[in-house]
């Protein structure tokens, strides 16, 4: 259950951050808005995981997990620059989340 809140938050963070990028500098009103409410659930589904998650873990796969797909969303969505080493960058990044998530149900 506590890793589902976990999933929830690195979810709604990852929207309200494409949510950012959709705002154009707080110029759209409901992308801006969002930005602030997704955050705020994103930390609520944090705060629950924290329950049971070490604290360490849980923000090293969240904040890794979210970069990660961020750069996809930027890659597939926003046509930002993709490269051999930008691919194997991201792929590092989930193979340390793997790792971490090992470690703490070993």
């Amino acid at each position: 259950m506590y890793w589902l809140f976990l999933a929830l938050a690195i979810v709604v963070e990852v929207a309200g951050t494409s949510c950012m990028k959709l705002s154009q500098g707080f110029s759209k009103l409901v992308p801006s808005v969002l930005v602030f409410l997704l955050y705020g659930v994103s930390f609520s589904f944090m705060i629950l995981a924290l329950k049971k998650i070490e604290l360490g873990v849980a923000y090293a796969i969240w904040s890794g997990l979210g970069t990660a797909l961020i750069a996809l969303i930027g890659i597939t969505w926003f046509q930002e620059s993709v490269s051999l080493l930008k691919i194997v960058s991201i792929l590092l990044i989930v193979v340390g989340v793997v790792g971490l998530h090992l470690s703490q149900t070993a």
